[in-house]
């Protein structure tokens, strides 16, 4: 099962110092090794992204940064896992690192163990 682990962090949240860089770098290797992380990266700071928006048709942009935010998306982890427990196990060792923030994990679809998924994509891609 693979797995998108969503991190968000305070925005006003400290740049990591290097040893802190180092602690997850040990931990990032380590579910490299485990065959548990497929990919994972850092987002820049709301400041220099974008929300965009559709709505009856209608598309807005709005640059950041993102002030109405208490906590915002700092970046995000794929992970394969056995199970959702192991995830979640995971993610929280990933958070003893991280320090504060949350981790929102979603099991991402797999279209090739779930024919009834599968047949509702091929519809929606000739449409």
């Amino acid at each position: 099962m693979r797995f998108l682990a969503i991190y968000r962090a305070p925005e006003t949240c400290e740049p990591p110092t290097p040893g802190h860089m180092a602690e997850m770098g040990k931990l990032i290797e380590e579910m490299t090794n485990a065959g548990v992380l497929l990919a994972t990266e850092g987002c820049m700071p709301s400041a220099a992204g974008a929300r965009i928006r559709l709505d009856s048709g209608k598309v807005t942009v709005t640059d950041g940064p993102f002030t109405e935010s208490k906590e915002l998306i700092a970046g995000f982890a794929l992970l394969q896992a056995r199970s959702k427990e192991e995830a979640v196990e995971w993610t929280r060792r990933f958070l003893a690192v991280a320090g504060d923030g949350e981790t929102e994990l979603r099991q991402i679809c797999d279209f090739t163990s779930q024919p009834e998924l599968a047949a509702a994509g091929e519809l929606a891609a000739r449409a």
